[in-house]
């Protein structure tokens, strides 16, 4: 009898997960939902994904198995917050919705993120829509921001507060193996800053993944953002979350977003890292963290975002 009400009481309480879809041409972009048991009642969050081949989850083929954006929905929904995660136009379940992938910019990605809340509004009720950008996801919330139409606020998780090309270079050169492509490398960066294509014909292979022509025109886009202008320019409620062992992006660009807009929230996590869980600065225990589905969400992070979202009036 005992444990029937205490199995009747988990079904209750579980988070409601369904199914959506935003429709388009050449097709629909696809996302799941994730809303306490009561129903979105209170904030309701869109997660944007960062760089490359992420699906919703937070995965990718290249050796991210965190599920980051998963643990990030359900820690939420058990505090009364809902959350929208999507597959990127022309990546895994919105694969269709463009014919060629690496031709949808961070431009492109924002006016998606305002058709998702548009979307999101319409299936919820919600006054608002939070975006909640992590890493180069930070950088489409910043640029679908500046038209503010939907949006309650904005949550940026290990955001650059450069521009990517200057993130890129310091990457670059904090691994001494990479000494011998710097030229090439740096030469580049420089082309494609000033909106150039660059001739990749004897580029070195190692090289070659970061700079391939079929990119170059995202690239361009990218290189021109400047998040750190587009943070000040955003008069809305504003977190931002960073880990001090994020080898990827450093605190200094969580503090040059913060310096930007002062009436941001700035929050630093000790020991946490860029796919937000516990590990050291040094690199391999960071890619050993990233291969991990094991691990955790770091403490700390899920409640400084639910705080965050549910203590702003007039956005539940």
């Amino acid at each position: 009898m005992l444990a029937a009400l205490f199995m009747a009481a988990a079904v209750a309480t579980a988070p409601v997960q369904t199914f959506v879809e935003v429709p388009g041409a050449p097709g629909p972009l696809k996302g799941t939902m994730l809303a306490p048991a009561e129903g979105p009642k209170g904030p309701v969050v869109l997660i944007l994904a960062g760089s490359g081949p992420t699906d919703r989850d937070g995965d990718n083929p290249l050796g991210v198995k965190g599920a980051t954006y998963r643990l990030l929905a359900e820690g939420l929904a058990a505090q009364g917050v809902t959350t929208v995660r999507v597959d990127k136009r022309g990546m895994f379940a919105s694969g269709t919705a463009a014919s060629d992938p690496n031709a949808v910019t961070v431009e492109d990605l924002a006016r998606d993120g305002h058709d998702w809340a548009t979307k999101i509004r319409s299936e919820t009720g919600a006054p608002c829509v939070w975006l909640l950008g992590h890493s180069e996801g930070s950088l489409v919330a910043l640029i679908a921001a500046q038209t503010p139409k939907d949006i309650c606020g904005l949550v940026l998780v290990a955001a650059p507060g450069r521009r990517l090309s200057d993130v890129i270079r310091e990457q670059l050169t904090a691994n001494p193996a990479n000494a011998p492509v710097l030229p090439q490398a740096m030469a580049a960066l420089e082309a494609l800053e000033a909106g150039k294509t660059v001739d990749t014909t004897g580029m070195h292979p190692g090289l070659l993944g970061l700079f391939r022509p079929a990119v170059q025109g995202f690239l361009i886009v990218m290189f021109r953002q400047e998040p750190a202008k587009l943070a000040a320019a955003y008069k809305g409620p504003v977190l931002i979350l960073q880990g001090d062992t994020d080898i990827q992006v450093q605190v200094t660009d969580a503090n040059l977003l913060a310096a930007a807009n002062p009436a941001a929230k700035l929050v630093i996590l000790p020991g946490v890292n860029h796919i937000l869980k516990v590990s050291s600065r040094d690199r391999a225990a960071t890619v050993a963290s990233y291969a991990d589905p094991s691990l955790p969400l770091a403490p700390g992070v899920v409640d400084a975002i639910a705080a965050f979202v549910k203590a702003q009036p007039g956005t539940n």
